[in-house]
């Protein structure tokens, strides 16, 4: 099992999670915020074409990350899944594409994978984040989401790697330019996870398997990469574990899940 990503941030995020048994194989892409052209050659730099995509899953209808979803799913034939709520978001678009439904608590066995959805408080119709499995490691996702719950910690437990979210720094946010509305809601409960409360639910995660960490999402204005590697790093019980950070422009290469 392997993943990697296309980007992440507020200007596009999409997430590529692999497995394979035996003679067959299965890739597919969490979510979708580039357009077509610069998806396939974001994939391309991965050593992917569309074709070898099985399915898209989406976690909710904000732009940078559903934005390019079902333009390219409809130019590539390839079947989407989201949640109820998220596909009344953006019914409109989804004409040509076949859609699958999914929501918290459900196991979807997409090839050699399989992803449960698990909800999240973020300012969305229906926002879900997953675990993906192979059956022998197990990735967990949380970006987007305002805060932490004992459901998402209980969902994140044991997970051998861990895509984090990391957006922004408390202060550099409190002393940014941005408007008093747009600060409370990033800030807020159905926000976007600051380092601090990202350290607080690493450090709360049963970490007995964890291999890798990545910090995800990081905003380009009220964060930086040392502030939140140090957060990450602070709530980490073994020095095995690996701290890495995802970046807007190149994502990450495949990082590989093994013994």
């Amino acid at each position: 099992m392997k993943f990697a990503s296309l980007g992440s941030g507020s200007e596009g995020n999409a997430l590529l999670i692999s497995a394979a048994s035996g003679t067959t194989s299965t890739t597919v892409m969490l979510d979708c915020g580039f357009g077509i052209r610069e998806t396939e050659h974001r994939l391309a730099r991965l050593g992917l074409a569309a074709t070898a995509l099985s399915g898209i899953i989406v976690t909710h209808e904000h732009q940078d990350h559903v934005g390019g979803v079902f333009k390219f799913a409809r130019r590539h034939h390839i079947p989407v899944w989201l949640s109820f709520g998220t596909y009344q978001a953006v019914r409109a678009d989804c004409k040509g594409v076949t859609i699958h439904f999914c929501r918290d608590g459900d196991r979807l066995a997409i090839g050699d994978l399989q992803l449960s959805p698990f909800t999240v408080p973020h300012d969305a119709r229906e926002p879900i984040q997953y675990l993906a499995t192979d059956g022998q490691f197990k990735l967990g996702v949380l970006t987007d989401a305002g805060q932490s719950t004992p459901h998402l910690v209980r969902a994140l437990g044991g997970c051998d790697a861990l895509m984090l979210e990391c957006n922004h720094d408390r202060q550099m946010l409190a002393e940014s330019a941005y408007p008093a509305s747009l600060k409370q809601r990033i800030g807020g409960a159905y926000g976007h996870l600051s380092n601090e409360a990202s350290a607080q639910i690493l450090a709360a995660l049963d970490q007995s398997r964890l291999r890798k960490v990545v910090g995800a999402h990081l905003s380009s204005k009220n964060n930086t990469e040392a502030l939140a590697r140090e957060a990450l790093h602070s709530a980490l019980n073994l020095d095995r574990t690996e701290v890495m950070i995802a970046c807007q422009t190149e994502g990450f290469d495949w990082i590989g899940l093994r013994d």
